[in-house]
C-alpha cells in the first residue's frame, strides 16, 4: 500500500511539474488511439441503436466478446491466436464502449439480443461465441437466449457473482486509484505509462512478476491489453455497467444452457475467476473446464494454450442439441 501511495503522489507531482513534455506526450497518445480505433471499426443500426464491430481473418466465424475496459479492439486481441488458427473473428463493442450505444437497459441479456442483429447483418446463422471476463456475462446470456445461433460457448476468465458475494473487492487505496483512473484519460495514461506494474496488478488482476517469466510476445500482449483501455473516457459507461452486473448476484439460468461449453481460467487470477469457473462448470450441463496454474486474469503465458484449447473444442463438435455447428 505504501508503494501505491508513493506512485500516486509521485504522479500528482509529475502532472503539476512535468510541463510541456507530459502534456505533449499525452495528446499524442490520445491522437494515436483515436486514429487506431477509427481505422478498424464499422457501425450498424441495431434494435438498440448504434452497434460497433470489427471483423478480421478468414474461415469459420467466431464471435469474441471483450471484457471490462475493452471494445472491439480488445476482442480482436483476445482472439488473435484463434485468427491464426483459421477463424474469422467477429468482435463487437458492448454497450457503453467506444462507438456502441449505451441504452437505458444495458444488461447482458439485452446486449445478447442485440448481437443477433449483428449476426443477421453479417449473414451468419450460427457460430461459436466466446466471452472474456465481463464479456462472459453476455456470452452466457447469448447461449441461453439464442441457442439456435450459438454452436459452442466459451467462457474465458469469466466474471459472475454466483455466491451472492462480489468476487472482486478492492482495498480503500485501490478504490481511490480506480476511481481516479475511471475519471480521467490523463490519469489512466500517466499511471499506465509510469507505473504499468501496479496497473497490471490492479486493473488486469495479474501479478506483474509474471512478466519476467513469459516470452517477449506475451509481455507485449499484456502491455497492449493495458494500452487498449485508453482512452478511458470512451468506455466509462461500459466500465461502470460491467462493475454493476459482475457484482450483483447473477440471474442467468446457467443450468439451462444447451450449447457445448468450455470454461477456462487461471488459478492465480486476482479477480478470483478460477473459483467462478469451477462453479459454472458445476451448473452448466456437460461443461468442460481447464484451469491453468498461473497466468492471472489475462492468462499470461498461456495465450497459445487458450487458442489451441478453444480451436480443438470447436473442431471436436460435442453437440448436445440443436443440430450441427
Amino acid at each position: 500500500m505504501t508503494a501505491r501511495r508513493s506512485v500516486l503522489l509521485g504522479l500528482a507531482g509529475l502532472a503539476l511539474g512535468g510541463g510541456g513534455y507530459v502534456t505533449g506526450a499525452f495528446r499524442e497518445a490520445r491522437r494515436q488511439a483515436e486514429t487506431r480505433l477509427f481505422a478498424q471499426a464499422q457501425v450498424i443500426d441495431s434494435r438498440a441503436g448504434a452497434l460497433e464491430f470489427a471483423v478480421a481473418g478468414d474461415g469459420q466465424p467466431l464471435m469474441m466478446i471483450h471484457g471490462t475496459g475493452g471494445g472491439f479492439d480488445q476482442g480482436l486481441l483476445f482472439a488473435a491466436g484463434l485468427r491464426l488458427r483459421g477463424f474469422r473473428i467477429i468482435a463487437p463493442s458492448r454497450f457503453g464502449y467506444l462507438g456502441s450505444v449505451f441504452p437505458e437497459d444495458a444488461s447482458p441479456a439485452h446486449q445478447s439480443d442485440v448481437l443477433v442483429d449483428l449476426l443477421d447483418y453479417l449473414g451468419i446463422d450460427r457460430l461459436p461465441v466466446v466471452g472474456g471476463s465481463a464479456g462472459a456475462l453476455t456470452s452466457a446470456e447469448f447461449a441461453l437466449r439464442h441457442p439456435t445461433r450459438c454452436s459452442h460457448l466459451g467462457l474465458l476468465v469469466p466474471a459472475a457473482n454466483l455466491t451472492n458475494r462480489d468476487p472482486v473487492q478492492f482495498t480503500a487505496l485501490q478504490e481511490v486509484a480506480v476511481n481516479m483512473v475511471l475519471g480521467s484519460d490523463f490519469w489512466f495514461w500517466a499511471l499506465a505509462r509510469f507505473s504499468p506494474g501496479q496497473m497490471i496488478r490492479t486493473l488486469l488482476a495479474t501479478d506483474p512478476a509474471l512478466l519476467d517469466q513469459v516470452p517477449e510476445s506475451e509481455r507485449r500482449r499484456a502491455e497492449e491489453i493495458l494500452a487498449q483501455i485508453f482512452p478511458i473516457s470512451r468506455k466509462i459507461n461500459g466500465l461502470r455497467t460491467d462493475g454493476f452486473w459482475a457484482g450483483v448476484p447473477t440471474t442467468t439460468a446457467h443450468d439451462r444452457i444447451v450449447a457445448p461449453t468450455l470454461i477456462l481460467s487461471c488459478e492465480d487470477d486476482l479477480f478470483g475467476t478460477a473459483a467462478t469457473a469451477r462453479l459454472l462448470a458445476e451448473r452448466i450441463p456437460g461443461a468442460e473446464l481447464t484451469i491453468f496454474p498461473t497466468g492471472g486474469h489475462i492468462w499470461l503465458g498461456h495465450d497459445d494454450d487458450v487458442a489451441d484449447r478453444i480451436a480443438e473444442f470447436v473442431a471436436a463438435g460435442g453437440q448436445r442439441s440443436g443440430g450441427s455447428p
